[in-house]
């Protein structure tokens, strides 16, 4: 285990195989000069995304931080990812819900990629995120599938049974990638750091 804080993160967990955590972090606030933290992120992949990395091959740390195109690439690449976002500070469901759509909408607004099967896969996820409270400890988690553009999203409350729902729209799938690995434009700073941390290592020995 890899503690965020104080929330622990298993080093590997397996989809249809072993995916090891390469990048973790969390969102925070800070609110009259106290540092509110929301939720602690674990990132896990395919290692095989090393292979389509090839043109940040030998780069340090603090180049692949400022460099989109690196953070676009690792959004594009077409191995399984698995985000695992645990909640620190407990929230409703719907204010959750309401957090993810504003975020996805923004970037696909920017994107100009928002049309109106956009704009009801979204209010499909805020549905999904309507009737839960997430308490510390809840977890969230993100899967997509290799080779595909669509995610799975789930949440576990109190390790009660697993909700889960299926983002078909490929735009909408593609900047729940970006929001968590999106380099400037990603939700948590802290873990877009980790990943160019991690990815000097793996791109070293690529």
């Amino acid at each position: 285990m890899v503690m965020v804080g104080d929330i622990p993160f298993p080093l590997e967990i397996t989809t249809t195989k072993p995916l090891p955590l390469i990048g973790r972090g969390i969102t925070d606030i800070e609110i009259h000069f106290l540092q509110i933290k929301h939720n602690a992120i674990g990132i896990y992949c395919d290692e095989s995304i090393a292979d389509h990395l090839g043109n940040w091959k030998g780069k340090k740390e603090r180049e692949l931080i400022s460099d989109d195109c690196f953070f676009d690439a690792l959004v594009s690449a077409p191995v399984e990812k698995y985000f695992r976002v645990v909640v620190i500070k407990e929230i409703k469901g719907a204010q959750f819900g309401v957090q993810i759509e504003t975020a996805l909408r923004d970037r696909l607004v920017s994107a100009d990629k928002y049309e109106d099967d956009e704009e009801a896969e979204l209010e499909k996820i805020v549905e999904f995120f309507q009737t839960p409270y997430f308490k510390k400890g809840s977890v969230v988690t993100f899967y997509f599938p290799e080779n595909t553009p669509t995610a799975e999203m789930s949440y576990v409350i109190e390790e009660k049974d697993e909700a889960k729902i299926k983002v078909g729209n490929a735009n909408v799938a593609e900047m729940i990638r970006r929001w968590y690995l999106g380099g400037s434009i990603a939700v948590s700073p802290s873990t877009v750091q980790s990943l160019a941390e991690k990815f000097e290592t793996i791109l070293s020995s690529a």
